[in-house]
C-alpha cells in the first residue's frame, strides 16, 4: 500500500472530540485483532516523535503506520473500503502533527490521551484516576520497532526511570519481574502518580532530543 509521508511542515489541524471519537470507533471495528486503542496511537505517535528523527523523515510511511490498526492483509484488510483506509491515515497523520506541534511550540500545554478509570478511594468515595496502560503499550509498540535506538536512554539517570515506568504500565513481563514498584500495579492511586510521572519524563525526553537537535549532546540517536 503507498501512504502519505510524514510531513512536519504541514498545517496544524488538530482532531476535535466529534472526529478522536470517529478514530476511536474506526480502530474498535477494524478486521483485526492488533488493531490499537485511541489511547495506544497517542502512545505510540508520541514515541515516534521521540525517537530519533530519521525515524518519521526517512522511514516509509507503510513501515509503521498500518500498525495502528493492526496491519495491512493482502487483499486490503482490515478495512472495508480504501475510503476507510483513507479516512483512518489522514486522522493518524493529523494527529500526529497536532501532537507535534504541542510538544514543539507549548510543551507545558501538552496531555497525552490516558484513560480515566474509577475506583472506591480510601474514604470509601468513589474517585476518578488516570490510567496509562493503553498509552505506555502504545508507546512500547514504537520503541519495538528499533530497540537498539533507545538503549542509551534506558541507562540515562534521568530518562530511564520514566522508559522503565512506562514499561512497567505498558504491560512488559521482565519490567514488572525486576521492578520493586509492580506490586503497586494494583492501586489505582498509585498507577496515577506513576502516570503522571510519566508526563514529567516525556517532556524531559523532548527537551533533550530538541537539545541535540540545536546541537547540543544527545544522550541517543
Amino acid at each position: 500500500m503507498t501512504y502519505p509521508q510524514f510531513d512536519r511542515g504541514s498545517n496544524n489541524s488538530p482532531l476535535d472530540d466529534e472526529e478522536l471519537q470517529a478514530f476511536d470507533e474506526l480502530l474498535q471495528n477494524v478486521q483485526a485483532d492488533g488493531a490499537m486503542t485511541l489511547e495506544g496511537v497517542d502512545g505510540y505517535l508520541t514515541a515516534m516523535l521521540l525517537a530519533p528523527p530519521q525515524w518519521l523523515d526517512q522511514w516509509p510511511t507503510a513501515d509503521w503506520l498500518p500498525l495502528i490498526w493492526g496491519g495491512d492483509g493482502p487483499d486490503g484488510e482490515p478495512f472495508v473500503s480504501n475510503r476507510q483506509r483513507k479516512r483512518a491515515t489522514l486522522f493518524a497523520l493529523r494527529h500526529l502533527q497536532a501532537v507535534a506541534v504541542a510538544l514543539r511550540e507549548h510543551p507545558r500545554l501538552w496531555e497525552p490521551l490516558f484513560s480515566i478509570v474509577e475506583a472506591e478511594g480510601e474514604d470509601g468515595q468513589t474517585q476518578e484516576w488516570i490510567d496509562a496502560q493503553d498509552w505506555c503499550t502504545g508507546f512500547l509498540q514504537a520503541m519495538d520497532l528499533q530497540p537498539e535506538a533507545w538503549h542509551a536512554w534506558l541507562q540515562d539517570a534521568e530518562l530511564g526511570p520514566t522508559l522503565r515506568t512506562i514499561a512497567l504500565l505498558g504491560g512488559d513481563e521482565a519490567t514488572e519481574a525486576h521492578c520493586e514498584e509492580a506490586e503497586a500495579l494494583d492501586d489505582p492511586q498509585a498507577r496515577d502518580g506513576m502516570a503522571r510521572q510519566v508526563v514529567d519524563g516525556v517532556l524531559a525526553m523532548h527537551a533533550r532530543r530538541a537539545g541535540a537537535a540545536r546541537g547540543a549532546p544527545a544522550a541517543a540517536d
